[in-house]
C-alpha cells in the first residue's frame, strides 16, 4: 500500500494548483494535463473564499491588465490571491464539518486574516475579562464595536488600551445596566439611533455567586443580569439585525447541566426570581440562569432563524481568571489555585468569536459550542416546551415592568417615526 508523503487532506499532489475566481470560487488547475476542476483532487469537496480581502490587502491592476494583490503596510506584492490562506469547505451541515479549532485556539487565531470593516458588533460586559478580549479581537479586524458597559469610564479606559494597540480601532462606549430594564431600553435606542444595522451581538456579561438581592424592577439580580436583560436586548435589537442576517452568541456554561429546572412547571417567576432569600442558592440560580441562556438561543433560531438570524450558545471554559468571581474569596482562591492550567482570556474569548463570525456554523445557528466545536448540551436545554414556557415568561415579565410599549423603539434619528417591535416578539 502506497502511504501519501502528508497526514494533510489538504495537501496537493504534484502538478496540482489551487486558484480562486474573483467571486471567491476555489478551483484546481493541473499544470501536466491544463485541465481544471471545482473540487479539491484529493477531497472531493469544493472550498469558498471570503468576498472581502484579508485585511490590509487590496487588489491591482498591472499595465497589461492582470490582477495582483498588495498589502498596504508593507508593500508587499503578489499574483496569488491572498484569500486562498483562508479557503474553506463547503459544508450543508456540523455532519461534514471539519474542525479547525480548538479548546487552545484563541479569538484572534479564530479571525486571522479577516476584515469585519463595515460590520457592527455589540458586546455586553467589555471593559474587562473575556468581554473585553472579545471587543477587542473584533476591533483589531476593523470592526465598528460598542463596548455596552455598566460603568463608562472603565469603558472607555477598556477603549483606550484597544486605541492605543490598534490606532485605527473603530470603538463606542454606550452605558447598560442590566440590573434595570429601562437602561436597556435606552441603550437599545442609542445603537438604532447610531447605526444602520447589527451584524454581531455578543451577551456575554453576568453575575456569579451573587447573594439574594432584587433590581430596581423588584427582579432577582442573578436572573435578570444574567439572562432577563439580555433577552429583553436581542428582543429589541431583532428588527435592526434582521437586515443584516446577524448573529447572536449568548454566553452560557457547562454548569447549566446542573440546573434545577427539569419540568415545565420550573419555568416560573417563583423559581427563577424567588422574592425571598428562604430558598435561594447562589450557585443554582447561576446554573439556571445559564440554561435560560441556552433555552433562549434555541427559541431564538426556531422562532427568526428563517428571517436571517443565528442564534448560538457558548462556554467560554472552566475556571476562567476574570472579575465574575469577585463575590466570592473561595471561588476567588479556587480559580487563582488553578489559573495555570486554565484557559487564558484569548482563549477563552475563542468560541465567542467563532460563532460570530465563522462560516463553518453560518448555517448552522441553534448549537451549543465549547471550545470551538457544536457539542451536546443537556437535554432540558433541548426541550421545545421549557423553551416556549420560558420566551412567553420573560415576554410577560417585561411588559408586566416596562408596560404596553415595552418593545417599542424610535427608528429616526430625529425621534419622528416609531417602530413597534411587538410583532416580533407576540405569545404564539
Amino acid at each position: 500500500m502506497e502511504l501519501p508523503e502528508t497526514d494533510s487532506e489538504d495537501e496537493l499532489a504534484p502538478g496540482w494548483e489551487e486558484r480562486c475566481t474573483l467571486n471567491g470560487e476555489v478551483f484546481y488547475a493541473h499544470h501536466g494535463s491544463k485541465s481544471t476542476q471545482w473540487t479539491h483532487p484529493r477531497t472531493g469537496k469544493k472550498k469558498t473564499v471570503s468576498g472581502a480581502l484579508p485585511l490590509g490587502w487590496e487588489r491591482q491592476h498591472d499595465d497589461d491588465g492582470s490582477v495582483k494583490f498588495v498589502h498596504r503596510e508593507t508593500g508587499r506584492e503578489t499574483y496569488t490571491d491572498p484569500r486562498l490562506a483562508f479557503a474553506v469547505e463547503e459544508t450543508t451541515g456540523l455532519h461534514d464539518l471539519r474542525q479547525r479549532f480548538d479548546a487552545s485556539s484563541t479569538g484572534l487565531q479564530v479571525l486571522h486574516g479577516r476584515d469585519l470593516s463595515g460590520q457592527v458588533a455589540i458586546v455586553t460586559g467589555a471593559n474587562s475579562g473575556i468581554g473585553y478580549e472579545t471587543a477587542r479581537t473584533f476591533a483589531f479586524h476593523g470592526c465598528t464595536v460598542v463596548l455596552a458597559c455598566r460603568d463608562v469610564e472603565r469603558g472607555r479606559a477598556a477603549m483606550a488600551r484597544i486605541k492605543k494597540q490598534r490606532p485605527f480601532a473603530d470603538c463606542h462606549v454606550l452605558r447598560l445596566e442590566l440590573s434595570s430594564l429601562a437602561s436597556v431600553k435606552r441603550f437599545a435606542q442609542d445603537v438604532v439611533t447610531a447605526f444602520k444595522g447589527v451584524h454581531i451581538l455578543v451577551l456575554n456579561a453576568g453575575a456569579f455567586n451573587a447573594p439574594h438581592q432584587l433590581t430596581e424592577d423588584g427582579m432577582e439580580s442573578t436572573y435578570q443580569v444574567n439572562h432577563l436583560s439580555h433577552f429583553y436586548l436581542a428582543q429589541l435589537l431583532l428588527t435592526t439585525m434582521q437586515a443584516c442576517d446577524a448573529r447572536i452568541v449568548w454566553l452560557s456554561a457547562e454548569s447549566h447541566r446542573f440546573a434545577s429546572m427539569t419540568h415545565s412547571d420550573d419555568i416560573c417567576e417563583a423559581v427563577l426570581s424567588p422574592a425571598s432569600r428562604k430558598s435561594f442558592v447562589p450557585i443554582l440560580a447561576y446554573n439556571n440562569s445559564k440554561l435560560c441562556n441556552l433555552l433562549a438561543a434555541f427559541e431564538l433560531q426556531r422562532r427568526f432563524g428563517y428571517y436571517g438570524i443565528s442564534s448560538y450558545a457558548v462556554h467560554p471554559g472552566n475556571v476562567v481568571s476574570t472579575g465574575l468571581v469577585r463575590n466570592s474569596w473561595l471561588y476567588s482562591a479556587l480559580f487563582a489555585l488553578v489559573r495555570p492550567w486554565s484557559k487564558s482570556l484569548q482563549q477563552a474569548c475563542a468560541s465567542s468569536v467563532y460563532c460570530a463570525c465563522s462560516p463553518d456554523v453560518a448555517r448552522c445557528g441553534g448549537v451549543y459550542v465549547n471550545g470551538c466545536m457544536p457539542c451536546m448540551p443537556s437535554r432540558q436545554s433541548l426541550d421545545p416546551v421549557l423553551a416556549y414556557r420560558l420566551y412567553n415568561l420573560n415576554i410577560r415579565l417585561i411588559e408586566s415592568i416596562m408596560g404596553s410599549t415595552a418593545f417599542t423603539l424610535l427608528r429616526s434619528a430625529r425621534g419622528a417615526a416609531e417602530t413597534n417591535l411587538r410583532l416580533s416578539t407576540k405569545l404564539i
